[in-house]
């Protein structure tokens, strides 16, 4: 294992269940996971927080849980997924004029422009989660990548802008809190989802990541290596529950008992002389449930958030013969039965189950590979992201540092010595020049010796935060 990687957690607030999971990345750049805990979810409904106490319970449940798999876990800083019907996406196009146009674009001119569409105009009840920036535009030259590094005078780029209720996040960021953590950052969940279950070929292919949760299902199409469009359907798994419900005439602990050991999302697929036998209630007689009309109201549902799917797709000009990586079903709700026939029949696009084992190493529980887990897993990674990006920067700024350093010595090297002063000392010119190298030589490495412990000491202060 890689002691020097920071422990990340994720923590998955869900409709259903809250998740926290704990993982550090190994020597060969795959998650190990170091903790897991699962609570059940009372306080949220379609992904947003409605009973602030309910939600705090269960938080602190699934930290309970997290810690008693691994006693010598310490959680302080979490990664937070959000969602719900609230969340909203837009895109726009940002520009800056550079200043020193002899200078390369550096991350500084990328930072600054990321942060000027931080001053968006939205509804005032709005706040932007984040800013994704999807091509980069420098002069006239476009579809640009990576622009660090060119020269140019004008820098633009379009952006997919995220945003979301400010009470919705409110109420997240005091759930966190109170339950005794810190917010490291808040993370769209189909975004943590698509990380956990994607690969980079996916990524240029075209792909529509369909995150099925228990109160929302959570859309993000990627395309050409670049994110398309979001979106937050306002139907999940507790809608498909409540349908069995209220159409069986069944109570909610059986229609989700029913849904998840004999549903079907394919009618056609379901036997027609099967049943289901519910146990009556205060001695009322056994009811029997075919399975078949168990489907036809599962197929129902699902059917209409496919139909969102579609919608969604056509509204960005993305139709099935553009996305050449399909449909990613993930979430709780993508493991009924014959989901992928009925989704490759409702949008004409190839389908698949995305599994979060993309990035995890061995010698981790089988539950954790299950969908519903994919956002959580997707967290962690969007965490060791960002640390890794911090030390690129640090040591981006290191080399600059030392770049400088070194050009202010050869300066100062290159002024010449007077005549007179070589022949009172006596030495030679080429013996000055050996002694002037030695000191520095001996100046430099000092140099580079306190900088190097400056490093270690900052990186040890950001892991020992962090842990």
């Amino acid at each position: 294992m890689n002691q020097e990687a920071p422990i990340i957690v994720g923590l998955d607030i869900g409709t259903t269940k809250i998740a926290a999971i704990a993982g550090r990345k190994n020597e060969y750049g795959k998650l190990e996971i170091l903790g897991f805990g699962k609570a059940t979810s009372f306080g949220v409904q379609h992904g947003m927080v409605l009973n602030i106490d309910q939600t705090i319970k269960a938080i602190r449940q699934a930290l309970e849980n997290c810690y008693a798999s691994n006693p010598n876990l310490e959680i302080n800083e979490v990664y937070v997924g959000i969602a719900g019907h609230h969340i909203k996406s837009l895109q726009t196009r940002g520009d800056i004029v550079r200043n020193d146009t002899d200078a390369e674009i550096s991350q500084k001119d990328i930072d600054q422009l990321i942060n000027d569409q931080y001053k968006t105009v939205i509804p005032a009840s709005d706040q932007i989660i984040d800013v994704i920036p999807q091509q980069y535009i420098v002069d006239s030259l476009q579809n640009i990548t990576y622009p660090i590094g060119m020269s140019g005078v004008k820098v633009g780029a379009n952006f997919h802008i995220i945003t979301g209720d400010k009470n919705a996040i409110r109420n997240i960021n005091r759930s966190v809190e109170k339950s005794g953590l810190k917010i490291r950052d808040l993370v769209l969940q189909p975004l943590a989802s698509a990380a956990a279950v994607m690969c980079d070929m996916d990524f240029e292919a075209g792909v529509a990541i369909v995150d099925i949760g228990g109160g929302t299902t959570d859309l993000a199409v990627f395309y050409e290596g670049i994110l398309k469009h979001t979106a937050v359907i306002p139907y999940g798994g507790e809608n498909i529950t409540n349908d069995i419900k209220n159409g069986l005439g069944v109570l909610k602990t059986q229609a989700e008992q029913m849904k998840v050991q004999f549903g079907y999302a394919l009618a056609d697929e379901a036997k027609s002389n099967a049943y289901i036998t519910i146990p009556g209630l205060r001695g009322q007689s056994p009811k029997e449930i075919s399975v078949k009309n168990l489907a036809h109201i599962i197929q129902a549902r699902m059917s209409e958030i496919l139909d969102f799917v579609v919608y969604h797709l056509k509204q960005i000009g993305m139709d099935n013969k553009m996305l050449n990586g399909g449909i990613i079903l993930t979430g709780g709700g993508s493991q009924l039965k014959h989901l992928i026939q009925l989704t490759e029949y409702t949008t004409g696009a190839s389908a698949r189950i995305g599994f979060p084992n993309e990035h995890l190493a061995s010698g981790h529980i089988d539950e954790l590979t299950k969908p519903m887990y994919a956002t959580c897993v997707g967290l962690i990674l969007k965490g060791y992201n960002d640390f890794e990006n911090d030390r690129k920067a640090l040591e981006e700024n290191y080399v600059k540092i030392n770049t400088s350093y070194l050009a202010k010595e050869q300066a100062a090297q290159s002024v010449a010595q007077p005549e007179d002063w070589i022949e009172e000392t006596g030495p030679s010119s080429q013996e000055i020049q050996d002694r002037k190298a030695k000191e520095r030589n001996a100046s430099l490495k000092n140099f580079l010796d306190k900088m190097k412990t400056k490093i270690i000491d900052m990186f040890t202060e950001e892991e020992d935060a962090k842990l």
